[in-house]
């Protein structure tokens, strides 16, 4: 094997056709701020441990880079899960579960084992993680045909793998190895054990959560603190996926195949107008007259006032939706964030003094004027829109700023009912591959603004990581504020 030409993160570099590109990561790691932990090679992802093999250019991705925080998370629950079956032992459990996000981390289960989820058993899980880190062992990864894969599950009893696998239309999978283990992971993962650095197991509920470092600052496990509100919604969408039977997609699948999906989707609907009909009783007994919904980006909140509004008028009130986006200010006085790009996220994006000004005047029996904003000029407009409020009229106002005190701060508090709305994901790969509810939100977002907002999918994306840190800085922060939540 002769010399090849790599140019790495804009440096020309003279190397050994075949080697490593996790080698060349080491040589490099000096230049970098955060383990690197993927690379990109001409501009396609690729594992450390590929080899390199002909001439390329090569920039290295670290463990603050969404991609790379993505596959350090992924690893660490391989990790985990292994731990567990060294420390349990195989033949004591069924499955470790690994449910859905919650904290900074990912909320777990072992089923089928027949003791409470202790802070010694955690302790012992915990060491033998770090025994493993040390050793600083390869994720080795394999490439089967998808039936030697499915059999191969099919004998570790791994039964929402071998159904996820029996409809996969290519003909090969790779699975991923640490030592005796070997699991199917959806996505890259870091070259060995010794990458999994940072991590904390906190016994929460019936099972614990896996606490991992967030890209801002990806070596230091953040302080776990959990949302008592969120999880109640979170078990209940998973109870609803097993009671359904479809809490993979391997079962999905089957219920497509099996002819059942047409009853399955009916049976969701009933459950979620029976959720909504519970929480309009709510609404009417309290007799409360401002319903203020807030939620991320494409949660559903419009869809979801209005089925609120019918629920509502069928308890003999005269529901009014409003939504807060009327309430933008023109596109020119927009606030913008560090990168110079209008910041829509920011409550300073809405005319929040116009707005009480607005609902003080319904609640005291005036008639108002409401905005529309014209999102295709960046102007808010007036068409003539009026509303008076009488003895059964309720507002409905949904907006990703309703839980927010500052929002509704002129408002009387004993008038707000407050609903936390998200489109939480009870669907996942299988039991240790998940698929994230921002994932389903963002594909939401890109039909919602190219069929109502002219957007292209490209701008939603480009807009995608500002929506997200506004997120996290004006809607979760609020989420327990809420009266209920709604998934």
């Amino acid at each position: 094997m002769g010399d090849i030409r790599l140019v790495v993160n804009g440096q020309k570099n003279v190397v050994k056709e075949g080697i490593r590109y996790r080698e060349l990561a080491t040589k490099h790691q000096a230049n970098e701020g955060h383990d690197i932990v993927l690379a990109f090679v001409d501009g396609k992802l690729c594992e450390l441990n590929k080899r390199a093999r002909r001439d390329g250019e090569v920039r290295f991705i670290t463990t603050a880079e969404k991609i790379g925080n993505q596959a350090y998370k992924r690893s660490a629950i391989f990790l985990m899960i292994k731990a567990v079956r060294d420390v349990v032992g195989k033949e004591n459990f069924d499955t470790v579960r690994v449910m859905y996000s919650f904290g900074k981390g990912y909320y777990c289960e072992i089923a089928g084992y027949d003791k409470e989820i202790t802070s010694e058993l955690l302790d012992r899980v915990d060491a033998r993680m770090k025994e493993l880190v040390a050793e600083n062992v390869d994720f080795e990864k394999e490439s089967l045909s998808t039936d030697e894969v499915i059999e191969r599950f099919k004998k570790q009893g791994m039964s929402d793998k071998e159904k996820l696998f029996k409809y996969r239309r290519v003909s090969r999978a790779n699975i991923y190895r640490v030592k005796d283990y070997e699991d199917y992971f959806y996505g890259y993962m870091v070259p060995s054990t010794g990458y999994v650095k940072y991590f904390k197991l906190i016994p929460y509920d019936a099972g614990f959560v896996l606490q991992l470092p967030v890209t801002d600052a990806p070596e230091v496990v953040p302080e776990f603190s959990p949302h008592e509100k969120l999880f109640k919604v979170l078990k209940e969408s998973d109870d609803w996926g097993v009671k359904l039977g479809v809490d993979t997609v391997g079962s999905l699948n089957d219920a497509i195949a099996s002819g059942d999906i047409g009853d399955l989707m009916l049976v969701s609907e009933a459950l979620q107008e029976r959720r909504i009909g519970e929480i309009a009783t709510q609404i009417v007994e309290s007799g409360k007259q401002i319903i203020l919904i807030a939620g991320p980006s494409s949660s559903g909140k419009t869809s979801f006032s209005h089925r609120l509004s019918i629920q509502l008028r069928a308890h003999g009130l005269h529901p009014h939706p409003i939504a807060m986006d009327n309430y933008f200010v023109n596109r020119e006085d927009t606030p913008k964030d560090e990168d110079g790009k209008y910041d829509f996220e920011c409550i300073g994006a809405l005319d929040v003094n116009q707005f009480n000004k607005d609902i003080s005047a319904l609640l005291a029996g005036k008639t108002v004027e409401l905005p529309t904003f014209n999102f295709q000029i960046g102007q808010r407009e007036y068409r003539g829109d009026t509303l008076t409020l009488g003895k059964e009229d309720v507002l409905v106002i949904e907006g990703i700023h309703g839980l927010n005190p500052e929002l509704s701060k002129s408002l009387p508090d004993e008038k707000k009912f407050r609903i936390y709305i998200s489109a939480l994901t009870q669907l996942n790969v299988d039991e240790h591959n998940r698929i994230p509810t921002t994932d389903g939100r963002l594909i939401r977002r890109i039909v919602r603004d190219a069929r109502t907002r002219g957007n292209t999918a490209q701008m939603t994306i480009s807009m995608w990581n500002s929506v997200r840190r506004g997120e996290e800085q004006n809607i979760f922060p609020y989420q327990e504020n809420a009266d209920v939540m709604f998934n």
